[in-house]
C-alpha cells in the first residue's frame, strides 16, 4: 500500500515536500518514484530512486529544483519541491517497480509498475 501526502496550494517560487508511506512490502529492494498528471495530460515520470544503491533520476523539467529521498527505517519516500512553477501543478503519485527499471525507458510503463498510490494534488498559483 502506498499513501501520498503533503500536497496543497503554493505560490510560484514556493516549496512543498511530498511524502509517500509504503506498507505491506516484505523487502525494500525495489525502486520507488514519483509521477504526475495534470488535467487533460498524460501521466509522466518525475523522479525515482533505486533501492539497491539509492541512485536517483529526474525528469529534465524538474532537475535542480526537486530532490527525491528515501528513509528505509520509516518506509517513507519524499519529494522536496523547490522553485515551484505553475506548470508543476498536477496530481502527484508514488509508485514502485523492479529496482532495475528506475532510470530506464521502461519506468512508468503499465506493465512495469507494481503498485500505485492514489495521489496528492499540488496546485501552484498566485
Amino acid at each position: 500500500l502506498l499513501v501520498e501526502s503533503g500536497g496543497g496550494l503554493v505560490q510560484p517560487g514556493g516549496s512543498l515536500r511530498l511524502s509517500c508511506a509504503a506498507s505491506g512490502f516484505t523487502s525494500d529492494n525495489y525502486a520507488i518514484g514519483w509521477f504526475r498528471q495534470a488535467p487533460g495530460k498524460e501521466r509522466k515520470g518525475v523522479s525515482c530512486i533505486r533501492g539497491s544503491d539509492s541512485t536517483t533520476y529526474y525528469a529534465d523539467s524538474v532537475k535542480g529544483r526537486f530532490a527525491i529521498s528515501r528513509d528505509r527505517t520509516k518506509n517513507m519516500m519524499y519529494l522536496q519541491m523547490n522553485s515551484l512553477k505553475p506548470e508543476d501543478s498536477a496530481v502527484y503519485f508514488c509508485a514502485t517497480a523492479d529496482d532495475s527499471l528506475c532510470g530506464t525507458t521502461r519506468w512508468g510503463g503499465a506493465a512495469a509498475m507494481d503498485y500505485w498510490g492514489k495521489g496528492t494534488l499540488v496546485a501552484v498559483s498566485s
